[in-house]
């Protein structure tokens, strides 16, 4: 499932795409799918190697096309162990509401980019995420948890000020809203409840599926009620612009705690 749309990322096979606060993985996936140069950044070694593995496999089955590669690389978003420069763009989904000094990961971001490049960002969207909270606090309190509810005029500004200029905006995710309302109300780790689980069962359908029944109630409810809110950026071109940086493909120059472990390549 993915939340972001890959082609505002003007993407040609060799691109260099962080994704950063990658979790599982999932658009990490999808980049080196689709040829890219992918590094997998996150601060959970655990997931990295379950990223890093399922890279090595989409290699293996012959999934990545000739340009693509992967790293997976333990990081943090407010001091990313990278050049300046270095990506054509930058996925951070569903991460800022979780970064107490928000302005600084965007500040990374825009730091990371190559001018021109293409930050791709996507928090929860604020009237969906309110109700959560009303209805919940074992949603956001936990630790590790959400921090703050992102108005999408608060983020525009927040990108403004890290030099990013707006270039794009959707919703996505409707119906997974009442999904985690449903959650909220009925106890957000009660995963056996007969409400939550059979509207769970409806979004693997949907996720598996795609009917074009669910898809067409998503795209209609999407602007009123769509879980994530995405916003797409880009990092005006300076006026006397720099060679730009060797792409990082091994180890980045500012090396993390256990370094980037390559898991994926093709034509090398």
């Amino acid at each position: 499932m993915l939340t972001i749309r890959f082609d505002r990322l003007r993407l040609a096979p060799g691109g260099r795409v962080l994704d950063l606060g990658c979790g599982a993985g999932r658009h990490a996936f999808e980049a080196l799918r689709r040829g890219a140069r992918v590094i997998a950044l996150d601060t959970s070694e655990s997931e990295l190697r379950e990223v890093a593995g399922m890279c090595a496999a989409m290699a293996g089955q012959g999934e990545v096309p000739a340009a693509g590669r992967a790293a997976a690389v333990a990081g943090d978003a407010t001091a990313m162990p990278f050049p300046g420069g270095c990506f054509d763009a930058v996925i951070a989904a569903e991460v800022l509401e979780h970064i107490g000094a928000d302005q600084a990961a965007l500040a990374e971001i825009a730091r990371v980019l190559r001018p021109g490049g293409i930050a791709a960002i996507t928090v929860p969207a604020w009237l969906p995420e309110r109700i959560c909270w009303r209805l919940s606090d074992d949603y956001h309190s936990n630790p590790g948890g959400h921090v703050r509810i992102f108005t999408r005029r608060e983020l525009a500004a927040k990108l403004a000020r890290a030099g990013l200029a707006l270039t794009g905006r959707h919703h996505a995710h409707a119906l997974h809203a009442p999904y985690w309302w449903l959650k909220c109300a009925v106890g957000v780790h009660d995963d056996a409840h007969p409400l939550a689980r059979g509207y769970h069962r409806l979004l693997v359908w949907d996720i598996m599926g795609r009917p074009a029944l669910t898809r067409l109630a998503d795209a209609a409810l999407n602007p009123l009620i769509g879980k994530s809110l995405v916003l797409y950026a880009v990092k005006q071109p300076a006026a006397d612009p720099s060679p730009a940086p060797a792409p990082p493909g091994g180890a980045p120059a500012r090396q993390p705690p256990g370094g980037a472990r390559e898991v994926a390549r093709a034509g090398a």
